[in-house]
């Protein structure tokens, strides 16, 4: 394990995988993702969270894609759920560039919950909530949301539902999508969909942003 540790990515290296998303980071945010990163591997010995394990692999599918999405979507200082959010994706990452932005990581599993919990202490983030719930079974907890995002959601249609109830006043929700279920998700009703943003370095992973409809 302490050769994986060791072989994380260099500063020089996170700034220029993160300039290629178009995604500028202070040294701080550089360090808060070695640490981020180094916890990830030592957890996944223990608990599965992600199922890639090559350092530099991670910072782009995990990492850069999910700060892509503070440049796709404006979330400084908007209340944000990342539902099912497992390893903390894209969630912790948005939070680190975006400071400002209020948190909540919904996660059913209690385990990696717990994981969540010791990434947002080492890192020492703020205005960061783990919720070990559903998502279903959230409403007041979280309310008011501007906005949803997810990269791991398996059913869109009861989780754009409730994403779009009045008990939750969300205002926007941002899907890490394939192709093929970008296509279908537009088809549904209830947001105003706009055109998927296409993750670099993907051929066919999208950021999908829709606007909750009145």
């Amino acid at each position: 394990m302490q050769t994986e540790r060791s072989a994380l990515p260099s500063s020089d290296a996170i700034q220029r995988a993160l300039t290629e998303f178009q995604v500028t980071a202070n040294e701080q945010q550089v360090l808060q993702i070695q640490q981020y990163m180094d916890l990830l591997l030592r957890w996944n010995e223990k608990i599965n969270l992600t199922a890639i394990r090559d350092p530099l692999e991670i910072l782009y599918r995990h990492f850069c894609e999910s700060m892509f999405g503070a440049i796709v979507i404006p979330v400084e200082k908007c209340r944000l759920a990342d539902v099912g959010s497992g390893g903390g994706f894209p969630g912790i990452p948005m939070k680190i560039i975006r400071p400002a932005m209020d948190l909540f990581l919904v996660e059913s599993s209690a385990k990696k919950a717990t994981f969540l919990a010791e990434v947002i202490r080492e890192l020492g983030l703020t205005d960061v909530r783990v919720l070990v719930s559903r998502y279903e079974e959230l409403s007041e907890e979280v309310a008011p949301l501007d906005v949803v995002c997810s990269r791991a959601v398996g059913e869109f249609s009861p989780f754009l539902e409730w994403a779009s109830s009045q008990g939750l006043g969300t205002q926007k929700v941002a899907l890490w999508i394939g192709a093929q279920d970008a296509e279908s998700v537009r088809r549904l009703g209830g947001w105003s969909w706009e055109e998927p943003k296409p993750i670099p370095h993907s051929l066919r992973r999208f950021i999908l942003v829709g606007q909750r409809q009145p």
